[in-house]
């Protein structure tokens, strides 16, 4: 019989390194994990296909699936514009063993836990200050001081939510934090 897949769910404020761990973790190939591909209303960009980067809807066919329950979280990012986990995508692949890794706000992944309870392992990644987290993001050179202001005060919004999740893992010291992220999810998967 197969053991039943768990479900892995990263966040973190931008700037905090949270897609470099989770892609250092997948390309290291020491832990066999799936990643979640997400759903959104949003047009497909060149090169972009359907099932691969994103499960692409229309607007009506968004608005349908959440009508019917289809989500296990969902979120209107922008105005009309909604990204979401399917559920089928998480049970489907518990179903047949498999781990999946999610990377998803926080509000997502509480929704995931509420929803999962002990098949969810939520890590936060904490960034080592919020001071070093503003220089993070300047140093990038891709914002604005405007843009950089909003994103420090949703982070700090997002910090927030850091104690209702199950690790938090401070990134000041990147191959650290991948090693810390990593053994916190081969210690679930193998629990």
């Amino acid at each position: 019989m197969n053991k039943k897949g768990k479900i892995i769910v990263i966040s973190a404020p931008s700037g905090c390194g949270k897609s470099t761990i989770i892609n250092s973790i997948l390309g290291s190939g020491e832990i066999q994990l799936r990643f979640s591909v997400s759903a959104t209303n949003r047009a497909p960009r060149p090169g972009e296909e359907d099932g691969v980067q994103y499960h692409f809807f229309t607007t009506e066919e968004f608005r349908d699936a959440i009508a019917s329950d289809a989500f296990v979280e969902w979120e209107q990012v922008y105005p009309g514009r909604y990204y979401g986990t399917l559920r089928r995508e998480l049970s489907d692949a518990a179903t047949r063993g498999e781990n999946t890794i999610l990377d998803i706000d926080v509000k997502g992944a509480l929704k995931v836990k509420q929803q999962f309870g002990d098949d969810a392992l939520l890590i936060f990644i904490m960034p080592p200050s919020v001071e070093a987290l503003r220089q993070r993001l300047i140093k990038r050179g891709t914002d604005s001081a405007e843009v950089i202001a909003e994103r420090i005060g949703k982070a700090e919004y997002e910090m927030s939510f850091a104690p209702q999740f199950d690790r938090v893992i401070v990134n000041d010291d990147l191959p650290v934090a991948v090693a810390a992220t990593e053994s916190a999810i081969s210690d679930f998967i193998n629990k």
